[in-house]
């Protein structure tokens, strides 16, 4: 899945930093327009002729250079000018409330983490439309970079120093982004979907999250029960152990293996069965289970949602 365009600007974050961006281009593209003429106009009007004589040297034009400079500092400050507006805009200010999210970047996949209500998901975060929400950036091992590019600036998640942003969306959908700073063989399937819905859409989302998933009934979902606690699973995949991305209501889920692959049970399946085939450098083991126990555990976690 390609990230979103931040062009295609769906919080007032993102146009706010895009509505500077092309600012900052077309002021660009209009002193190039006007140095390039220039030197166009220098070249063709002072170049060598037959018989010419030598161009008079001088050591300078004060006037000229101090013309030159006051333009080069005006520009700089109308550029600094609206950049701080936005700054103000984008970004939380020091001593803002408590998070109202949490999002945890680990190799290579994301936590994320609602402290208001307990609830702990992975790879797909779900906000209201319609409401700044304050996020907590952390990283658990490396230098990841949280982007999504219609809501959001980018923000580097440095071990030790949390940083934080707003997240918004003007309206409900699925907006796409990555880790944007290199940290590891996987990097390239880091992916983050934020998901945006009516308020009371969201609501619903987060009260079904907090009830637990349903017991299976199932002969081969019980089966699989049976063989995800002798396999001990939730060692790594327990909520709060993050180690691996929490299981509780993981067949809700669109993808996994933070994007790699499409969330269905044929792909749970090959994914179970040999993680590292599909995510090189994975930390989820090959377990070597047979044909009938790969079955038995997707039967089951199909029934977590």
């Amino acid at each position: 899945m390609p990230m979103s365009s931040p062009f295609n600007a769906a919080s007032p974050q993102a146009l706010a930093i895009k509505s500077l961006f092309l600012f900052v281009l077309w002021l660009g593209l209009g002193v190039f327009v006007i140095v390039a003429g220039l030197v166009l106009t220098a070249a063709i009007r002072f170049r060598a002729r037959a018989g010419g004589s030598e161009a008079p040297q001088e050591e300078g034009r004060p006037k000229w250079e101090i013309v030159w400079t006051g333009a080069a500092a005006l520009l700089l400050a109308v550029i600094l000018i609206p950049t701080i507006a936005v700054m103000r805009t984008a970004d939380p200010a020091r001593g803002a409330h408590a998070p109202d999210l949490v999002v945890i970047g680990h190799q290579w996949w994301w936590e994320i983490r609602y402290p208001a209500s307990g609830v702990v998901t992975a790879n797909e975060v779900h906000i209201p439309t319609g409401r700044p929400l304050l996020v907590r950036l952390i990283s658990a091992d490396v230098i990841h970079d949280f982007w999504v590019p219609q809501l959001a600036r980018k923000e580097d998640l440095t071990p030790g120093y949390p940083a934080a942003i707003w997240l918004e969306a003007n309206a409900p959908g699925t907006y796409l982004g990555a880790c944007v700073e290199f940290c590891g063989v996987q990097h390239a399937w880091m992916r983050i979907a934020v998901i945006a819905q009516a308020p009371g859409a969201f609501d619903a989302w987060l009260r079904a999250r907090q009830q637990p998933a349903a017991a299976p009934t199932a002969p081969d979902a019980v089966a699989g029960m049976t063989l995800y606690r002798a396999l001990t699973c939730d060692s790594c995949h327990a909520t709060g152990v993050a180690v691996g991305p929490e299981l509780v209501h993981v067949a809700t889920r669109a993808t996994l293996a933070g994007g790699r692959i499409v969330n269905t049970p044929e792909t749970l399946a090959r994914w179970i069965a040999d993680p590292n085939a599909l995510k090189p450098g994975t930390l989820m083991p090959n377990f070597h289970l047979t044909g009938d126990q790969v079955r038995d555990l997707v039967a089951y976690l199909e029934t977590r949602r």
